[in-house]
């Protein structure tokens, strides 16, 4: 064509890390720990609810309500109207979308125009910056910092804080939005109640919405609590809340996520959801109905999965903390989610010079010389930061320990040969 083809809201957007790394991980015999997905089956409950909307009504085959499946949207209500305090009408405050990637592209669209500035902490998901862009807005970004810690003592993702004028600082007249992730990926930080008052404070007093990514809410360890923003004293005005099936019920490719929120926001997004995708598929959001219906009736009891799940994945995570220490790698203790990274600092001043690009960061170079040389995947954290600030965090990799006792184990003998070629 003689036209220019690719709109230019896609400029600058064409190159995904993911592709070349996981496309790396499979030409080496590898433990996969870089991507985020459990690989372990869903609980039984919701695998044969599943089973049971595939086998049982036919006309579960066929469309549902545009914003939700009835039952769904109606339990999805109950069960965090009673977490958030408030009222939650199915209808108004709850809409069903592919996946939180697709809730998050929803409100994107739906609120960010052309100009506005939405504030992004660093450490972020790494869609954030695109989908900010793809609707027109300005990224804004401020950093997590580290506090400094003892020597041979284990830094934890609590560490990790937002210095209060530097984020004040970042809030303008032109500031639409603030997206909030807690628990962190990849940091695994869980913001504690001060942290979440401050950020709400700044954004009623600024007048700005706040998207909380909260996927990971059900996964937090050490006896810590999840607190959502749009729980706290005028925050549900301005919030939305955005959750997972696929990360609730370890079950990530039925693609079934949600946002909860005021009418007078969710009405824009059902908007954005009518003409986009319409609908999502019937029979995955049945078995999600079922499922939050299940957990409803344990809720807070043993049997309960939000209550095994973190339990589970908590000693996952100080099995692979325990592990990636006997090579040098330097884990930050996570609080919640899938994931947990390392400080490789150590490596960097050991073996400045791995090969690369001059202007690739370091954490990237690391991970293809572990891809090839030691047979284990992660993710760079570089990736999750904006351009100017990736050389201050190019010293830190992704881990993600939601993974079955096999990957563990077998991410241990990689770990044990490569300490024994270390030498004493």
């Amino acid at each position: 064509m003689s036209k220019r083809l690719p709109a230019r809201r896609l400029d600058g957007l064409e190159y995904n890390p993911w592709v070349e790394f996981i496309d790396l991980s499979k030409e080496y015999e590898t433990v996969n720990l870089g991507q985020g997905f459990p690989n372990f089956p869903p609980p039984d409950f919701a695998v044969e609810a599943f089973q049971q909307a595939v086998s049982g009504d036919f006309m579960l085959n066929q469309y549902t309500m545009a914003f939700g499946y009835p039952p769904l949207t109606k339990i999805l209500a109950s069960f965090f109207g009673k977490l958030l305090g408030q009222e939650l009408d199915p209808l108004e405050n709850v809409l069903v979308t592919v996946g939180a990637y697709g809730a998050l592209f929803t409100a994107f669209q739906a609120l960010v125009d052309e100009g506005d500035e939405v504030i992004i902490i660093e450490p972020f998901f790494d869609c954030y910056e695109p989908m900010t862009l793809m609707a027109g807005g300005r990224p804004v970004f401020v950093s997590l910092k580290p506090s400094p810690t003892q020597d041979g003592e284990l830094d934890s993702s609590s560490n990790w804080r937002l210095d209060p004028t530097e984020l004040a600082s970042k809030f303008t007249s032109r500031t639409k939005a603030l997206v909030l992730n807690t628990p962190n990926n990849p940091l695994g930080k869980v913001f504690s109640k001060a942290e979440l008052e401050l950020v709400a404070r700044l954004c009623q007093q600024h007048d700005v919405l706040c998207i909380a990514d909260e996927v990971y809410q059900w996964l937090v360890y050490d006896g810590l609590q999840h607190i959502s923003i749009a729980s706290l004293p005028g925050m549900w005005a301005r919030t939305l809340t955005i959750g997972s099936a696929g990360k609730t019920f370890s079950a990530t490719g039925w693609k079934v996520g949600w946002v909860l929120g005021p009418d007078h926001i969710m009405r824009h997004l059902r908007t954005v959801h009518q003409n986009s995708i319409f609908h999502c598929p019937t029979q995955s959001q049945v078995a999600v109905a079922k499922s939050f219906e299940r957990e409803q009736l344990h809720m807070g009891q043993p049997s309960s999965y939000f209550v095994q799940l973190p339990k589970a994945m908590q000693r996952n995570r100080d099995h692979m903390t325990h592990s990636l220490q006997s090579v040098g790698l330097k884990p930050v203790l996570s609080q919640g989610s899938y994931f947990l990274i390392a400080d490789i600092s150590d490596f960097k001043s050991k073996m400045p010079d791995l090969p690369g690009a001059a202007e690739e960061p370091y954490d990237r170079r690391f991970v293809k010389w572990m891809i090839k040389n030691k047979g284990l995947v992660a993710i760079p954290v570089s990736i999750f930061y904006s351009v100017p600030h990736q050389k201050d965090f190019d010293h830190y990799i992704r881990f993600c320990f939601v993974k079955d006792e096999a990957t563990l184990q077998a991410m241990d003998k990689k770990l044990q040969k490569w300490k024994a070629e270390l030498g004493p």
